[in-house]
């Protein structure tokens, strides 16, 4: 079933939602930092809802675009790409003005050793945006890793308190930083999207677990729990988000409705891989986990359920599908990146 088409094809497919929500969506559609791992499907499928809703909107992505495989499928569906490094002096001047922004740009791995570049990127660089795009609805991605650890039967709603552990994280809660600012001085129409944790199947937290399975890698339980959700479904959200901007900003969870423990999707993942999975360490009595019930109010619930992810996940990795080696690091607990 799977190959690298078919994998696009599915997360690029808009549902009727979507075409309905793009048609009340007016003016073009700036997407910074598009060339990441979500960036590139949510280009196409922010294009190919816009083609069926029958609208004139322009998509336009901008990133470095240094991946041959990414640039080529941009290509192939014809979107529209300015290839510039953000952070270089200047590089903002010369990016048309539009009506609608999604801020996908951001640093996360390498950030140990590297702080500064980190911040720059995580903040310096939104205050810029927040400035030049002050007349524009903005969608902000961020991330859950800006709230404290809860208990693995709960978790963060959009009104508990930040607290992010480590420099990416508090870089993450800077970026967020900047975009109110700019709704607060400038009334800015803003929709902080936080999001933990999308399943590609190329990457994210059950590719991670399968591979591991598979290479008789053991899997840390010290997680204990995550949240996850279809890309696909994540980047439709992101989309309809534009919908819902406001000022002072919109702030929202953008996970599945899940609490799913370590040790059970290690569990089904092994099942469906016919090997047993080696576990080491210990279930904290807490993880990074996020509340998302404001999303399903908001968007209504996600189109691919967990067990289907599951499965999903287990077919790409048994038909030798791609890895983009880009490990989510879910283990992690010190916030060191």
């Amino acid at each position: 079933m799977w190959n690298e088409d078919s994998l696009n094809e599915k997360l690029t497919n808009p549902s009727q939602k979507l075409i309905s929500g793009m048609s009340k969506i007016s003016g073009d559609i700036l997407i910074l930092g598009a060339g990441g791992k979500m960036g590139p499907t949510l280009a196409i499928l922010a294009n190919n809802a816009i083609k069926a809703a029958k609208g004139n909107n322009k998509v336009i992505a901008v990133s470095r675009f240094t991946d041959p495989v990414v640039i080529n499928l941009m290509k192939k569906h014809d979107i529209e790409t300015i290839s510039v490094d953000l952070l270089k002096p200047g590089a903002l001047e010369n990016l048309p003005q539009v009506p609608n922004v999604i801020y996908m740009a951001g640093r996360k791995f390498g950030t140990d050793g590297q702080e500064a570049q980190t911040w720059a990127m995580n903040t310096w660089l939104p205050g810029l945006v927040a400035e030049k795009y002050k007349h524009s609805k903005i969608v902000v991605f961020s991330s859950g890793n800006i709230y404290p650890m809860m208990p693995v039967n709960s978790g963060a709603s959009e009104n508990i308190k930040p607290s992010p552990v480590g420099e990416y994280a508090m870089s993450c809660l800077g970026r967020e930083r900047m975009f109110e600012y700019a709704s607060k001085e400038y009334g800015t129409e803003v929709f902080m999207y936080r999001l933990n944790y999308a399943v590609d199947l190329r990457y994210g937290v059950l590719h991670d677990i399968g591979v591991n399975i598979m290479e008789e890698k053991p899997v840390s339980l010290s997680a204990a729990a995550f949240n996850c959700i279809w890309q696909g479904d994540a980047n439709e959200m992101a989309l309809l988000a534009l919908l819902h901007t406001g000022c002072p900003p919109v702030k929202m969870n953008i996970t599945g409705p899940e609490t799913v423990s370590i040790r059970y999707a290690a569990g089904e993942l092994g099942k469906l891989l016919g090997k047993e999975p080696i576990f080491t360490g210990e279930e904290a009595p807490a993880a990074l986990l996020n509340n998302s019930a404001l999303a399903m109010e908001t968007f209504g619930y996600p189109t691919v359920s967990l067990k289907t992810l599951i499965s999903w996940q287990a077919e790409w990795i048994l038909a030798g599908g791609r890895s983009l080696g880009k490990p989510t690091h879910f283990e992690e607990r010190e916030g060191k990146y």
